[in-house]
């Protein structure tokens, strides 16, 4: 599970050192190829291939594809590509996406479970007081949080 905030730096390559905390986490599973991509292109998920396999499975076990899957497949496809670690544990974020979400020095990598997001520092800062959690936000993570437990 990846949980938290790493700040770090993406090199004049384009190229991202996965931060220790992470990487720790992937050595234990021997992931070393992951499929980055994003569905708005203001910021990288970073997917650890075996995860965006299995959704991939997920997608395709649609009998149908839906407008929304046919979106998030465009979007996705359109940013995407498959890397692997160097030998310095770095990762190449994709042309594209960098210049999209302006991924070109300071970015906050954060953990979010299954896959790892990086946002450009300065606009996730300038952008973080609007995602205040509501009254209604709490009410619906709590709820879900003792559905899963059986509260």
């Amino acid at each position: 599970m990846f949980r938290g905030n790493h700040p770090a730096k993406v090199d004049e390559k384009g190229r991202l050192k996965l931060p220790a905390a992470f990487k720790q986490l992937l050595d234990a599973q021997h992931v070393t190829q992951f499929y980055i991509t994003s569905v708005d292109g203001k910021s990288a998920e970073i997917w650890p291939l075996p995860e965006w396999e299995r959704q991939e499975a997920q997608l395709a076990e649609s009998s149908t594809l839906d407008e929304a899957v046919a979106k998030y497949l465009n979007l996705t496809s359109y940013y995407g590509q498959q890397v692997e670690t160097d030998s310095q544990s770095r990762v190449l974020l994709p042309q594209l996406l960098r210049t999209a979400a302006k991924l070109d020095a300071e970015v906050a990598v954060m953990g979010k479970i299954n896959h790892l997001e990086v946002h450009n520092l300065a606009f996730f800062e300038e952008a973080l007081p609007a995602q205040a959690l509501t009254a209604d936000d709490r009410k619906a993570v709590a709820a879900l949080l003792s559905r899963r437990s059986g509260v």
